[in-house]
């Protein structure tokens, strides 16, 4: 590691109101061994309050990196950092998430960070690929307040690429996802970002092939932006899923997600709630809170399974969800210029509420499906009169010339839409034009 003395270098301004001051040194890690953790971990050290760590080689991750007590620190990512693909390793010794049973390779914590360079992450994501198991995520930003990570590549992920949790203050933008196998299929459970426990997070100009969320807002996820977003093979930009544990109070509000295109996904803007459960220990459902203040704005589709989504009953059969509505309060939400294709024949909206969803409405919405009809299911919508399209719990169809049914203030039903999973491999010749100013592909 070489330490060299520098000057103030000045702030960081995406950072909004944010001024960080970088002082004493530069921390150059000399990379190449079959394990640089320890290395890397000496030089954030060293470099802490005030320095820059310069990753300008290629680096193995051999081993789990904790660093939560950073301050005013740059990491510049200029070469390769490379996760060894040890499945036995990882899951034994990963560090434990307190969501899902997940676990870490790194944990990023403390305040005043910036992560950048043009480098790449590669999270040797086809040894679990092939074993058909997921394993760390790469990198975790916990309990952080104040982070830019910006102009990054991360490519064969394990698992989800990005995990925020309990975080403030944190924008990732100019980010490149590309996790797909070698054989060029799909890689599962790869999900862009999910952040969970945090507040004033940002995910702009950023380019993802993924074959999950391409961004998830996890419970109790409040004032967050996703502007210029290209997102393929994904299963759409989601808010949830809520409600999974009975006692268990999930929220997410105020969330604007605009200028987003969608290509070849599974669902397009989704948000998705456990049904209730009789048992007071359940893990299935039966949690309460509240999704609210969600706004779909400028959200272009093309082949996308169901460009919009609301699923109430999210993993919770029938008739488990009619004698037990959904806990998770569902209001005010808005889709505004939500356009493009759907891959199914007709379907290009499903809104299945299992309790009366309020405030939803839908401007500027141009959908069509295969077969150039469209069609719309609502269910439990207050009033659909504040939707610019006709819907029904039986499916409202709009061909070239008119209608096939009025729009309807729906009831409670016993009925829920269930969608189906897409794994054949993601298109790559469709537009980037969305992003590509802003991330290259």
């Amino acid at each position: 590691m070489l330490c060299t003395s520098m000057k103030t270098l000045a702030l960081f301004p995406a950072l909004a109101g944010l001024v960080l001051q970088v002082y004493a040194a530069t921390c150059e890690v000399a990379g190449g061994t079959a394990d640089d953790t320890a290395a890397i971990k000496a030089a954030l050290s060293t470099c802490n309050n005030g320095g820059t760590v310069l990753l300008d080689k290629t680096y193995t991750l051999g081993t789990v990196l904790q660093t939560t007590a950073l301050s005013n620190v740059a990491i510049e990512l200029t070469g390769t950092l490379n996760l060894k693909p040890d499945i036995n390793y990882w899951k034994a010794s990963g560090v434990k998430l307190t969501y899902q049973s997940a676990y870490t390779a790194w944990t990023i914590g403390g305040s005043n960070i910036h992560i950048y360079g043009g480098g790449t992450f590669s999270g040797s994501g086809d040894t679990w690929y092939d074993a058909g198991t997921t394993g760390p995520i790469p990198w975790t930003i916990v309990n952080a307040t104040n982070v830019l990570v910006e102009n990054v590549k991360q490519v064969q992920s394990p698992f989800w690429h990005n995990f925020v949790d309990g975080c403030t203050n944190v924008t990732f933008n100019n980010i490149n996802l590309h996790s797909i196998q070698s054989d060029g299929s799909q890689a599962q459970n790869t999900d862009g970002w999910d952040i969970y426990r945090s507040s004033g997070v940002s995910i702009t100009n950023s380019y993802i092939i993924n074959g999950d969320d391409c961004v998830s807002f996890k419970p109790n996820t409040t004032n967050v932006l996703v502007e210029n977003l290209y997102c393929q093979g994904s299963h759409g930009i989601s808010v949830g899923s809520l409600g999974q544990y009975a006692g268990t109070e999930d929220i997410v509000a105020n969330v604007l997600v605009k200028n987003v295109t969608m290509v070849s996904a599974e669902n397009g803007a989704r948000i998705k709630a456990f049904g209730g459960n009789p048992s007071s220990t359940s893990t299935s459902g039966g949690g309460s809170g509240y999704a609210k203040n969600i706004t779909f704005e400028q959200f272009t589709v093309e082949d996308v399974d169901l460009p919009i989504v609301i699923d109430q009953c999210y993993e919770t059969d029938d008739s488990t969800c009619a004698s037990y509505p959904s806990k998770v309060i569902i209001s005010d939400v808005h889709y505004i210029d939500v356009t493009g294709t759907g891959s199914k024949s007709k379907e290009v909206v499903s809104l299945v509420c299992s309790d009366i969803c309020q405030d939803i409405t839908a401007t500027g919405t141009k959908l069509v499906g295969s077969s150039g009809s469209s069609e719309y299911f609502c269910t439990n919508i207050a009033s659909t009169a504040q939707l610019d399209f006709p819907c029904s719990p039986s499916g409202s169809v709009v061909s070239a010339t008119k209608p096939t049914s009025t729009k309807t203030t729906s009831t409670k039903t016993t009925s829920t839409k269930t969608t189906s999973t897409k794994t054949t491999s993601t298109k790559t010749t469709s537009t980037k034009a969305a992003v590509e100013a802003g991330a290259t592909a």
